[in-house]
Formats: structure tokens, sequence, C-alpha cells
């Protein structure tokens, strides 16, 4: 219960001032680094001084001459944190759409142009996000994805959405496979509770979705590099 009051604490001592300070600056500005880059100290602070351990594999492999889409298998709530910290430069991320209505949350979501998914499996407010989507990769800003579409019960990898696979083919985008385990045991589905430990995070090499000739052949090749870098029991 401990890493979860030091969590929690570092988030609202660090997360006010930052909202405070950075969030009228986008208004006036329309710059959002510095929204983004306080955002990014307050996830990593939190979990650092939690007693989360990240050990990080692969990161020279993403590049940094162009936006990407990183697609991550989803065991824990951690997992956004953890992503969003360690990825360089600025991601952006799908994520549901009830977030976008929290108070202040909201705004800095909308702010840093995180894309709203509408999980009712409507056709067409699928279109329009993957459309979003495309605008925020054409400026040069990452997107991140967890490719089940939710969290795993269990640890195992779950069926992967289509979405994000339709967007790579259409955009051509790199896409960056990561395979997250460990988070699951550090803070575990339907609980408030962390615990300290090891965060594993793998970057994979690159797949060009412009080398596979359907969308199916490319969510293989995603899958079977996310699944290489996780436990045996969690492959299936």
């Amino acid at each position: 219960m401990l890493a979860s009051l030091i969590f929690m604490t570092t988030m609202i001592v660090t997360g006010i001032p930052t909202a405070a300070l950075f969030i009228p600056w986008c208004w006036l500005t329309g710059n959002v680094m510095p929204l983004y880059k306080g955002t990014r100290f307050m996830l990593a602070s939190s979990c650092r001084l939690a007693g989360v351990r990240f050990r990080v594999v692969g990161r020279e492999r993403i590049p940094r001459d162009r936006a990407c889409i990183f697609m991550s298998n989803h065991v824990s709530n951690l997992d956004p944190p953890a992503l969003i910290s360690l990825i360089p430069g600025r991601t952006s991320a799908f994520l549901k759409r009830s977030l976008m209505h929290i108070p202040i949350v909201g705004t800095g979501f909308r702010q840093g142009e995180f894309i709203a998914v509408d999980r009712s499996g409507n056709a067409s407010a699928a279109k329009e996000s993957v459309a979003a989507a495309e605008r925020v990769l054409a400026k040069g800003v990452h997107i991140t994805t967890f490719v089940e579409g939710t969290r795993s019960p269990d640890g195992r990898m779950l069926p992967f959405k289509k979405g994000p696979f339709f967007l790579a083919m259409n955009t051509g985008a790199l896409c960056i496979p990561v395979s997250i385990h460990g988070t699951e045991m550090i803070l575990r589905k339907g609980s408030l509770r962390m615990h300290p430990g090891d965060a594993f995070v793998t970057f994979h090499e690159p797949v060009d979705p412009a080398t596979f000739k359907t969308r199916e052949e490319l969510t293989q090749a995603v899958r079977v590099a996310i699944a290489s870098g996780l436990p045996e029991w969690m492959r299936t």
C-alpha cells in the first residue's frame, strides 16, 4: 500500500503545478511540449519513487527522424505511463473517449492530440479515429497503441484489433512492436495497490508495412515480434 500512496502523492504534487502552468501556456502559445515534458517527468518520477524499475531493451532501434506507430501488448494500467515516459520525442495515443471528459486531464489529452476511440464497434467512429491518427502522424508525432484493445485479464496475449494495422498500411508509418511484462504484477487488473518491482520493456526492430501485401500479414509479423519478448506463458 505504501507504493500506491507514494505514486499517487507524487502524481498530485508534480501534476498540479504542471497543469496549472503548462495548460494555459499551451492555450496562449500553441506549444504543447512544456506540458508534454512536464507530464513525462511526472509519470517517470511517480513510478521511480514507488519502486518501479524499468528494464528497457532496444531503445536504440527507434528511428529518430520519422514518426512511428508503437504497438504494444497490454497487461496493466501501468503500461501507458511506462511507454509515454520511455518513448523518445512526443507520442500521441489512442484512448477511451470517456477519458476526454475528465476535468483538466481531458484538456491535457486534447492539447496533446490524443485520439479518442469509441469501443462500441461503430465503423464510422473507427474511421474517424484512424483519420485523426493519420493527421497526427503527418505532423511528425508518434502514435502509441495497445493492439489488443484492452488489458489482458491474465497476461496472455489477446487477438489484435484491426484499426492500428489499417493505419499502418494507409500511412506507411513504421511499426515498432513493443513487449511489456512485469507490470501485471506491479499493478494488477482490478486493483489499486501497487507493488515495487521490475517492469520489462522491449522495443523491437521496426516493421515496414510496405514489405507486406496484406494487413493480415503485417498483423502476424507484429504479433510474432511482440510475443518474442514475452515469457512463454504469455504468448498464447
